[in-house]
């Protein structure tokens, strides 16, 4: 397949707007890259850069070392797959299939072979002789990637492909393409909203924020380490807690709650005495049996876990991942235990790590 390189690429329209700022990133070969944010974050528009369907402001493309800053978009090598399938409705899957081919005009018997050959691999192969309008959303955007895989490309490019499914076909084409993924050991670049589908499919994520790059990172780096504000409440659901607190004397002070620290929590915050933090813990990091002191008003039973929702102190939210099926009621008062806690600078917002 192929590398890719990023070197410090601007978005900027004509009306002086600025949509992505030095975006800078190596893809190794064969890696699949998750681009994940907010809508109007510069996601998108990032891969339209890749793809040549929007021009580059500012930076560089190098695409196996070659740059391909200006080249036109049918000439980089690469393949995308759109939300929306641009499917041709009045040809069969098979047209569809090797129309890309057809146009380069490619000999009709290697045409024939390829469309066999990515029919095969997502299970379309019954399909071939039906047009669009007979096929559900997720066997379209099958033939989406397959139209793609007979190009075999040197880079695959995912626009949100699974934004227009229902929660249950997503988690089926999510696991296909990571299938596809493994078997082509292909180079592809997935935009998505959905950190659900960033957090299974990526090698590695590149979380952004209003045209900003917030963390580039594996799955767990941005789940477990977090370097942000953003990136700690934007990855994992639900979405982690957050207090302002005060650090005085090894303890967290917040409106109504105190929270005693381990020596290497303090050890971390060492430098912070007397100042004001953000605590960030994690839903699934709280668990029963502690001194902070909440007020029940919802109780979600998942089945292996229970979501309980409750004010504490001076009515600071607070959202509980607890094991196991509880049965609180509106009005029950539970107490609760701080787990693995991380903390933000108030002002940069970026996490306080212990200094090496």
């Amino acid at each position: 397949m192929a590398q890719l390189n990023l070197q410090h690429l601007d978005k900027i329209y004509d009306n002086n707007v600025q949509a992505v700022f030095d975006f800078n990133m190596d893809v190794a070969d064969g890696e699949l890259i998750v681009l994940v944010g907010p809508s109007g974050c510069g996601k998108s528009t990032t891969l339209r850069m890749v793809a040549g369907l929007e021009d580059i402001s500012r930076g560089k493309l190098l695409l196996d070392g070659k740059d391909i800053t200006q080249a036109p978009a049918k000439d980089r090598d690469m393949a995308m797959v759109f939300q929306n399938y641009a499917l041709y409705g009045h040809m069969t899957i098979y047209e569809n299939m090797a129309f890309s081919l057809t146009l380069r005009k490619e000999d009709p018997n290697v045409i024939h072979k390829k469309v066999l050959a990515a029919a095969e691999i997502l299970g379309l192969t019954s399909q071939l002789n039906k047009k669009p309008s007979q096929l559900s959303g997720g066997q379209r955007q099958r033939v989406a990637m397959g139209r793609s895989i007979v190009r075999n490309p040197k880079v695959f490019l995912f626009d949100e492909p699974l934004s227009n499914l229902d929660a249950k076909l997503r988690g089926a084409t999510r696991r296909e393409i990571l299938l596809l993924h493994k078997r082509l050991k292909a180079t592809m670049l997935y935009v998505t909203h959905d950190q659900t589908e960033a957090l299974t499919l990526a090698d590695r994520i590149v979380c952004m924020s209003m045209g900003h790059v917030q963390q580039i990172g594996t799955p767990l780096e941005l789940y477990d380490r977090p370097a942000n504000l953003f990136v700690a409440g934007f990855i994992g659901l639900p979405p982690m807690n957050f207090y302002d607190v005060l650090f005085q004397d090894g303890v967290l002070k917040g409106q109504g709650f105190t929270v005693e620290l381990t020596p290497e929590e303090k050890a971390t915050l060492s430098g912070y005495n007397g100042k004001e933090i953000t605590l960030g813990v994690r839903p699934e990091d709280v668990s029963a049996g502690g001194g902070i002191s909440t007020k029940v008003f919802s109780n979600e039973n998942l089945g292996m876990n229970t979501l309980v929702h409750g004010y504490m102190g001076d009515n600071l939210r607070i959202t509980a991942k607890l094991r196991g099926w509880t049965d609180y009621r509106n009005g029950d008062v539970v107490s609760l235990l701080f787990g693995r806690k991380h903390f933000f600078d108030k002002e940069t917002t970026n996490a306080i790590r212990k200094e090496k």
